[in-house]
C-alpha cells in the first residue's frame, strides 16, 4: 500500500507518523505557540528528529465552534510558512490541513505533498478537480456540517456503518475525478458524542473493507481528556494508549501532537507485530 508523495512512494504497510503544526490563535491544543520563523523552524527540526514522516500544516482552526475565518486570513497564514519550510528542509513532506481549494492550489504550487480535508470536498466544490489535477495524495474526512455547526449534528443509528457508507461514496466520487492516492480519516471529535468516538475506535478495522490507508486522528482530543476528567495539556498519556489501539485495529497513518512519544508507539507496536501470526507478512 503505497501513495505518490512529489515522486516518491511512501510505503504505508509500517505505520507513518503526521506531526501536527497549528498556526491557529485558538486550536484546543498549542494556541498560537508559533510566533515566528525560529520557533516554527525548531518545532518543525524537531518533529523531523523525532521521526515525524509528514508535516501538516493548518492555519483554520476546526475545533467545535471555532471562529469562521477568510480565505485571505488562512492563506495569510499558511502560505508563508509552506514557503519557508520547502526552503528550510529539502525533501519535507508538508500536509495542507484545509477545506478550501484556492488555499490547496497555492500550497501546492509552492512545493506542498498532500492535502488534509476536514471535509472531504462537501465544503468547497472545486476540492476534488484540484486534487485530479495535481495527482497528490488527498486526505478525506468524516464529518457533518462545519466546524460551527457539527456538534448539533452528532446523531447516527449506526455510526461505524454509516461512516463507512460515507466513504465509499467519496472514494467512488473521487475515483471517478482520476484521484489515485485516498487516505481516509474516520473523523474523531468531529460530529460525534464520546461514546461515538469510542465505538468508531473499537470497530476501527472495519474502515480496512474500504481497501484505502486509515488515519487515526485522536492526539490529546476530548475523547481522551473528557473521559480521564483531565486536559489536552494533560493527555499525552492517553493518546499514548489509544494510538496503540489504533495501530493494532490497522492504522496506517497517525496524526500527532508529540511525535517522539508516537515514534516509540509505533516501534513497540511493529516489535509486538512480527511475531503476530495473524497478520500478513
Amino acid at each position: 500500500m503505497t501513495i505518490n508523495c512529489l515522486g516518491d512512494l511512501i510505503e504505508l504497510t509500517n505505520p507513518k507518523i503526521l506531526g501536527i503544526v497549528n498556526l491557529t490563535p485558538d486550536s484546543f491544543y498549542d494556541s498560537g505557540s508559533l510566533k515566528n520563523e525560529a520557533a516554527i523552524i525548531s518545532k518543525v527540526e524537531k518533529m523531523l528528529q523525532d521521526g515525524a514522516d509528514f508535516i501538516d500544516v493548518g492555519g483554520y482552526s476546526s475545533r467545535p465552534g471555532a471562529t469562521d475565518i477568510s480565505i485571505d486570513e488562512e492563506m495569510n497564514r499558511v502560505l508563508p510558512v509552506v514557503k519557508l519550510l520547502v526552503k528550510e528542509f529539502s525533501g519535507i513532506r508538508l500536509s495542507i490541513d484545509t477545506f478550501r481549494s484556492s488555499v490547496a492550489k497555492a500550497c501546492l504550487d509552492q512545493g506542498a505533498a498532500l492535502i488534509n480535508d476536514i471535509s472531504a470536498g462537501n465544503l468547497d466544490a472545486e476540492m476534488l478537480k484540484t486534487i485530479a489535477a495535481y495527482q497528490v495524495p488527498y486526505i478525506m474526512m468524516h464529518m457533518k456540517g462545519s466546524p460551527q455547526t457539527m456538534q448539533s449534528l452528532a446523531s447516527y443509528k449506526n455510526i461505524t456503518q454509516e461512516v463507512c457508507f460515507y466513504f465509499s461514496e467519496k472514494i467512488a466520487e473521487a475515483r471517478a475525478l482520476g484521484i489515485h492516492d485516498i487516505i481516509v480519516d474516520p473523523g474523531f471529535g468531529f460530529a460525534k458524542t464520546l461514546d461515538h468516538n469510542f465505538e468508531l475506535l473499537t470497530n476501527f478495522e472495519i474502515l480496512k473493507q474500504l481497501d484505502v490507508p486509515i488515519l487515526a486522528g485522536i492526539s490529546r482530543k476530548s475523547m481522551i481528556y473528557k473521559t480521564l476528567n483531565t486536559t489536552a495539556d494533560q493527555a499525552l498519556n492517553g493518546t499514548t494508549a489509544l494510538h496503540m489501539i489504533a495501530l493494532q485495529k490497522g492504522a496506517n497513518i497517525l496524526r500527532v501532537h508529540d511525535v517522539k512519544e508516537a515514534k516509540e508507539c509505533v516501534v513497540l507496536f511493529e516489535a509486538i507485530a512480527k511475531f503476530d501470526n495473524t497478520k500478513p507478512k
